[in-house]
């Protein structure tokens, strides 16, 4: 009887992928400290116009930190070598304990700030979106959160609808893997040639008409639906891995694109948001991350971190860490971002600054506790902060 093949499952170490990684974990933290400023809570002050303003220009420029993950993430794996089942229970059990742990935590938040005496008004400075609900600080509300987890995230844990998507994306890997596998370059790249069209849907489904090829009201799978979504970065990732420029054809590609797709998501947000009609759908659309806008944005972050060459073994070693802690402190560091934000007020910094420096605080402690978790708890760790 014939045996199966063992397929090595070791892979070299690319350190400027590492780069590309220190830049989505940056960027969605700074993605993050904007948040206060995109949707402000409580009474708008004087200066509420220049906070908008440097809300969206923030916020627009780093919409392509959740594609720089899941372009990693096809860059890595794709294809997959080894068993699908050994595959499974590898990445799927490593992201699923620790997102349950601390989707609890952030649930639990608001009835532990009633516990300690705490001014209700403090859960907004922390989670901005979390409103008057979670403001009750109960018991029951947080219970609430926490028996919704099996099918959706909470306003305390927005961040974690990345997790339901990187499951799935898991799910889905080993059988795209294996057309990956087979297809040639042209293939490939007439793939995310239909990929790229369907980043336009969403304003033709907004500006036009909810339908189009072939979908109606008894049908939402239209003719490229199959091609959309995150499959394409996924897909992306992995092409570009493997197609080197010069730093010439790089910049002269990139920046233009990258421009391109600034503008048009920065006015477009901005277009919206000026509207009174404004709901939350029209609010996001022009930061869709499945938008082309935001693809011709992500593309040259990616090339451009893809050229940068670490000759020092410190560099190096702390990139490496970060691929170790990278996880943990996506857990974890959405309880900094808006305490950062409150210190950069009170304290002064000029508005321009304050979202980069929130980031920068909120990043640093975050990376910090995560190392510490790691060192207290050795093998247990990966439960807590994968």
């Amino acid at each position: 009887m014939n045996q199966p093949i063992a397929m090595n499952t070791t892979r070299k170490h690319v350190v400027w992928l590492d780069v590309v990684r220190l830049v989505a974990m940056f960027t969605v933290v700074c993605c993050h400290s904007a948040d206060p400023f995109n949707f402000y809570p409580g009474e708008p002050p004087a200066n509420i116009d220049e906070i908008k303003f440097w809300g969206a220009a923030y916020g627009a420029f780093l919409r392509p930190c959740v594609p720089l993950f899941v372009m990693i993430t096809g860059a890595l794996l794709l294809p997959i070598r080894g068993e699908i089942s050994a595959f499974y229970k590898k990445r799927i059990s490593r992201v699923f304990w620790p997102f349950l742990i601390w989707s609890v935590i952030y649930n639990l938040f608001p009835w532990f700030t009633g516990l300690l005496g705490l001014n209700p008004e403090i859960i907004l400075d922390f989670f901005p979106y979390s409103g008057e609900e979670a403001a009750r600080q109960s018991l029951n509300v947080s219970l609430g959160y926490i028996t919704e987890m099996p099918l959706n995230f909470s306003l305390l844990d927005v961040h974690m609808w990345y997790i339901y998507l990187l499951i799935g994306l898991y799910l889905y890997l080993p059988i795209f893997s294996a057309w990956v596998e087979k297809a040639s370059e042209k293939a490939k790249l007439w793939f995310l040639v239909a990929w790229g069209i369907t980043g336009l849907l969403p304003y033709y489904y907004q500006f036009v008409s909810p339908y189009i090829w072939g979908g109606c009201a008894w049908n939402s799978f239209n003719m490229l639906y199959y091609f959309a979504g995150f499959n394409g970065y996924l897909l992306l990732g992995h092409y570009l891995r493997n197609h080197d420029w010069s730093w010439g054809k790089t910049l002269s590609v990139c920046i233009p694109m990258f421009l391109t797709g600034y503008m048009v998501t920065f006015f477009g947000f901005r277009h919206m948001t000026a509207l009174p009609q404004c709901t939350d759908e029209m609010l996001e659309l022009f930061f869709t991350y499945n938008s082309l806008n935001v693809i011709m944005m992500t593309i040259p972050f990616f090339l451009i971190a893809k050229k940068v060459k670490v000759r020092s073994e410190l560099i190096q070693r702390m990139l490496a860490n970060l691929t170790v802690c990278g996880f943990g402190i996506y857990m974890i560091h959405y309880f900094f971002t808006g305490p950062g934000v409150v210190l950069m007020r009170n304290i002064g910094v000029p508005v321009p600054l304050q979202i980069p420096a929130a980031a920068v605080v909120a990043f640093g402690v975050s990376w910090l506790l995560v190392i510490f978790i790691r060192k207290i708890s050795g093998k247990n760790a990966k439960y807590i902060v994968g």
